[in-house]
């Protein structure tokens, strides 16, 4: 029965997913205001919720996200950037929507209990982050430094790297 399931459920997660490119007028633009539930279950604003104080938003299209947005958080941490970190799994479709507490339970069960507050997941207002950010690199994270005012500061989705964490932290100091 699975394995008929399955490549039906495929069929639709993919079906939901048309491309769109990135933004160029990034810098500058407010992040969307979107609605999401951090894996602890509280309801969360994106950016809302986070006002007065720069964040930086690991942003993850896919699982294989998963790896890059390690990266970034250690990286972040190593370069003691003073920013709220905030994980965010961004999934669009009905089907997911449908099934957002076995994928949220499926998360849970591979992120240690005390990050659950910092991983947001977004379902229903995905569609405003990737029309955004775009959706050109689904395995990569999109990593989005707002300021406290929730204006973008500096963003990146090729993947980490040592001078990609080094711009970062540059832009991050010279934050008002």
């Amino acid at each position: 029965m699975f394995k008929f399931i399955f490549p039906i459920a495929l069929l639709f997660l993919t079906a939901c997913n048309s491309a769109v490119l990135p933004n160029p007028t990034l810098i500058g633009a407010t992040f969307p205001s979107v609605n999401g539930t951090s894996l602890e279950g509280q309801d969360v604003e994106i950016p809302k919720d986070f006002s007065g104080a720069p964040a930086l938003l690991l942003i993850g299209y896919a699982q294989r996200a998963q790896f890059d947005i390690d990266r970034w958080i250690l990286g972040a941490l190593q370069a003691e950037l003073k920013v709220k970190l905030v994980e965010i799994p961004t999934i669009k479709g009905m089907v997911p929507e449908m099934i957002q507490s076995y994928i949220d339970n499926g998360m849970r069960s591979g992120i240690p209990k005390e990050d659950w507050g910092s991983v947001i997941t977004v379902y229903e207002d995905a569609g405003k982050i990737i029309s955004l950010l775009g959706n050109e690199r689904p395995q990569r994270a999109y990593v989005v430094l707002i300021d406290s005012d929730s204006k973008i500061v500096w963003t990146s989705n090729r993947g980490y790297s040592a001078t990609q964490i080094l711009e970062l932290k540059n832009q991050y100091l010279s934050l008002p």
